[in-house]
């Protein structure tokens, strides 16, 4: 039983694996506005092996968290910082001022 268990944790991490890296490529399709529907469709399929795996475990009485630390794909990209602008210390430029620096 203990074999099973190890064998579909094994299965479950690299399906993970697999799910994130279409993920990535699922988002640059998106990106270039190409067609991902055939990525998708695959990681649909995944997620129900995956879902089927997690019952059997879960019945096998395994409920240990599956952690998968080799990939991490941001969903977002980071915010832009503000940047403060200070506000300008000139005062009005007359005409002459104006064609003196010119």
């Amino acid at each position: 039983m203990d074999n099973r268990i190890n064998e579909i944790r094994r299965t479950i991490r690299a399906l993970r694996v697999s799910m994130l890296e279409a993920e990535a490529i699922v988002r640059e399709q998106i990106n270039r506005y190409e067609d991902c529907s055939f990525v998708a469709q695959e990681i649909l399929k995944m997620r129900s092996v995956m879902s089927l795996l997690a019952r059997e475990r879960t019945a096998l009485g395994d409920d240990e968290p599956i952690l998968v630390n080799c990939l991490f794909v941001p969903r977002r990209r980071p915010a832009r910082s503000s940047v403060a602008v200070r506000p300008l210390k000139y005062g009005p430029v007359s005409a002459q001022g104006l064609a003196a620096r010119i």
